[in-house]
């Protein structure tokens, strides 16, 4: 402890964001009062970026604990189009638009999906060439730039490695946990492969058993696991028949909206 507040009471300027975040969490396990007289000399120091830091990571007083968040969110109808949709009307094959939005089953889904490949001679290269084409929603990029600015935030999407590659690099790299398809050596996919069972929500259960708080928000049947699993879950720029039938579950159709809601739930 002496070691830590030597530290603090001789404090470097611009600290970077791993160093803050450590006083911040190194600072919650002091006792009163050396903990007010180390917040004193930061705030005075550092322009009160600690208690910023804080608010902005999710950091709660719990006695002497804390609370962690992270942010769970869908890809596809969240963040970026349906990538389904956007293969049928480029392939002409329009019953490819059926997604999560109209079938829960989501193993049921991906097994008519590769059959109606099949079927018509396409492969992960046509598909690809309609991704490299699509662009997040408009707004999408700011509202994750400034959601991972102030906390943790994992894309959890039932898709593919590699559909989601071009994608994530246009959201600017965030974390993504995702499947992967088994593809032949002539390009057509032969199968898919689930990283586990119910993923979306036996990822949420996982973080939530290493001590985090989740907050989560989609849009399909496949999100509602993770999202009514979490401390905080939302429905975003999702369909009638889903609201309807989960009116619990508090539904934004904006960013600024489900900002708003997640900035709320950490406060």
């Amino acid at each position: 402890m002496l070691q830590f507040c030597k530290f603090v009471l001789y404090p470097k300027r611009n600290l970077c964001y791993n160093q803050y975040r450590s006083l911040s969490l190194g600072l919650m396990k002091l006792q009163f009062p050396v903990r007010k007289i180390v917040r004193w000399f930061l705030s005075r120091e550092n322009g009160d970026r600690t208690m910023d830091v804080w608010r902005a990571q999710g950091v709660r007083r719990k006695g002497l604990g804390i609370g962690m968040y992270i942010v769970c969110l869908d890809l596809e109808g969240v963040l970026v189009p349906e990538i389904w949709i956007a293969f049928a009307e480029a392939s002409g094959i329009p019953e490819l638009k059926k997604t999560t939005r109209d079938e829960p089953d989501y193993d049921k889904l991906m097994t008519w999906r590769l059959g109606v490949l099949k079927e018509h001679g396409l492969g992960l290269k046509e598909i690809q060439e309609t991704i490299a084409k699509i662009d997040p929603i408009p707004g999408a990029k700011e509202f994750l730039d400034e959601l991972r600015s102030m906390t943790q935030v994992i894309i959890i999407s039932d898709t593919f490695s590699q559909f989601a590659t071009p994608l994530m690099k246009k959201l600017g790299w965030p974390t993504i946990f995702c499947n992967s398809l088994e593809v032949a050596e002539n390009g057509e996919i032969i199968g898919f492969k689930m990283r586990c069972e119910q993923s979306k929500l036996t990822t949420v259960k996982a973080l939530q058993s290493i001590g985090y708080e989740t907050i989560a928000a989609g849009d399909s049947y496949n999100d509602l696991g993770m999202i009514k699993a979490s401390k905080e879950g939302f429905l975003f720029k999702s369909t009638d028949k889903i609201k309807t039938d989960n009116p619990q579950l508090a539904a934004y159709e904006t960013y600024d909206e489900l900002m708003a809601a997640i900035k709320k739930s950490i406060s």
